[in-house]
């Protein structure tokens, strides 16, 4: 039996969606980017199937889903409601077939181990499959990445590999109110994709298509659109709180 969480029977995404996509409209234009069109990522862990479709139905178009055994549950029904699914949790190899599976894109890949992992089930399946290079700006142990300096010579390799495109950068910002410091990590972010873009079009590396910057969450993300965030990714500003189980 399923342990995710039902859709509460009065919640209404279609504001919820409105209301992070208004904050998300605000902050373009408070730093000079209006109609820049960030997109939003609606983070569904946890939450069920119904939950997620109706979150899609209400406009988040794009949904991000973290633990794999949860994708295998929900990816018809994510796919039938017209979802583009991001892989944002940490994958483990012996996984990576679910994402291949259900994916659009996978936001974490950090090691060429899971890339190639990635790259070989594509080719195996006949699809492409969009990608990113998560990057540990904060310096945190607790925090998966690849570090700053590795980067570029990262992406590069992974976009070498037959089915994958790089199509940008990941990371997830420093936990603290300290406005500075947080978006000193999403600057790093936004200077490794303007590095990749420049020697693309030198022709040093392969990564024209690496624009992408996903960074920002709920509690962040007018600090990161600040930063040049493309996409930033909210969980509970959308779906809510998830019930605590009973006993």
């Amino acid at each position: 039996m399923s342990t995710l969480a039902a859709p509460p029977g009065d919640w209404d995404y279609a504001a919820r969606v409105a209301d992070v996509k208004a904050r998300v409209h605000i902050a373009e234009a408070s730093c000079g980017r209006a109609g820049s069109g960030v997109r939003l990522l609606v983070a569904t862990k946890t939450w069920s199937a119904d939950a997620a479709v109706a979150a899609v139905a209400a406009g988040a178009r794009i949904v991000g889903e973290s633990r794999m055994q949860e994708l295998a549950e929900k990816g018809e029904a994510l796919r039938a409601a017209g979802a583009r699914v991001h892989v944002i949790g940490q994958l483990q190899r012996n996984k990576a077939a679910i994402a291949v599976e259900f994916a659009d894109c996978v936001q974490t890949v950090d090691s060429m181990r899971l890339a190639e992992r990635l790259s070989r089930l594509c080719v195996e399946a006949g699809r492409e499959l969009d990608v990113m290079i998560q990057v540990n700006v904060s310096g945190e142990e607790s925090k998966s990445g690849v570090e700053p300096d590795d980067a570029l010579d990262l992406a590069a390799a992974v976009q070498a590999l037959p089915a994958l495109t790089v199509t940008g950068f990941m990371t997830i910002g420093l936990h603290s109110r300290d406005e500075e410091a947080v978006r000193a990590g999403y600057r790093r972010l936004r200077e490794i994709r303007d590095a990749a873009l420049i020697r693309s079009e030198s022709g040093a590396l392969p990564l024209t298509d690496a624009w992408h910057l996903s960074m920002g969450m709920s509690r962040d993300l007018e600090w990161a659109i600040a930063e040049g965030a493309t996409m930033v990714r909210v969980g509970s500003a959308v779906m809510g709180q998830r019930p605590t189980p009973t006993t």
